[in-house]
């Protein structure tokens, strides 16, 4: 049974990610992968795509792991964490070892999840692994650049859809790849923030303890690409679900559930005029991007409440 989320005990226990790590200041990445380990009771195998994280906690001969880890290529985490989860039930089923009740969890950016791990992620899905799948979605490949993904949210500038006299940033909206693993009828999925840490390590909990795949899309600011200033990176993502471009909620065994209601559901003004990567859009001749924005945020609200009953 899992012991019940208290800040204070959370607080005292140790990171199952050591500082020393080379996360740059204000990196959400660390912020997410803290509360969802320090939320987990049982012990845990972790395997890691190529990317921010990867590159920033275990620049050789050092590692900031304090648990079994395995990096992986970009595009073969969730195939890795499937062949050991396999290989443990096998294992413990010949009785070469004793059963742990050992959690498997994979982690990966958007573009080692969105673009070019999403085939081995849908096949992990699809094939019933018991495992948990985290995106730490930081919206664009950050680790190479700044290049856009399917993720990076319309209008935003990077440096493969650069606001110009051309084009006023991209010009797609982003894949909707929670809804993409919530068709696959898995036991559990769920869309988070950290700047809302129970909400997040609630959901990491039900995560782990399903009877299946999981799968966790888990908004994490990069100051970097983002734009804004270290010290704003809670305050950024807390609007990004403020204004609902990123609604928090969960599909559990196929029931839709908001996790978080805005009272008031703020302008998507507020989240862009909050990042230098749209800054580009307040100029006179982008403003009807800004309108596209708030209306496919509302269309996209106004379907998830229905959804989930709350229309």
């Amino acid at each position: 049974m899992a012991t019940k989320l208290n800040l204070k005990e959370l607080s005292k226990r140790e990171d199952r990610l050591a500082p020393g790590h080379r996360l740059c200041a204000g990196c959400g990445a660390g912020i997410v992968v803290r509360q969802i380990l320090a939320a987990i009771d049982e012990p845990v195998v972790l395997s890691n795509a190529t990317g921010c994280l990867e590159v920033s906690t275990t620049i050789f001969p050092y590692t900031s792991w304090r648990v079994p880890w395995i990096h992986n290529a970009f595009e073969n985490a969730a195939s890795t964490m499937s062949g050991v989860e396999t290989a443990y039930r096998a294992l413990v089923k010949r009785g070469k070892i004793p059963e742990q009740n050992v959690k498997f969890i994979a982690f990966g950016g958007d573009g080692g999840t969105y673009d070019i791990g999403i085939q081995a992620l849908s096949g992990a899905l699809e094939r019933g692994h018991k495992m948990m799948y985290v995106c730490y979605n930081n919206e664009a490949y950050m680790n190479t650049g700044i290049q856009r993904s399917s993720a990076t949210p319309l209008g935003a500038n990077t440096t493969t859809s650069p606001a110009g006299k051309v084009i006023p940033g991209k010009m797609q909206p982003r894949k909707d790849l929670t809804a993409i693993c919530a068709a696959h009828n898995i036991p559990y999925v769920a869309q988070a923030s950290p700047h809302n840490w129970r909400d997040l390590m609630e959901k990491a909990r039900k995560g782990v303890a399903a009877d299946g795949p999981a799968f966790l899309n888990v908004l994490s600011s990069c100051n970097r690409g983002w734009r804004h200033d270290t010290s704003t990176t809670v305050e950024v993502m807390k609007l990004a679900t403020e204004t609902c471009v990123w609604p928090l909620y969960e599909v559990e065994n196929g029931v839709w559930r908001l996790t978080y209601k805005p009272k008031v559901k703020k302008p998507v003004t507020e989240w862009l005029e909050a990042q230098g990567r749209f800054r580009h859009l307040f100029r006179p001749e982008n403003q009807y991007m800004i309108e596209r924005i708030q209306a496919d945020v509302d269309e996209k609200w106004e379907r998830l409440l229905k959804l989930c009953g709350e229309a």
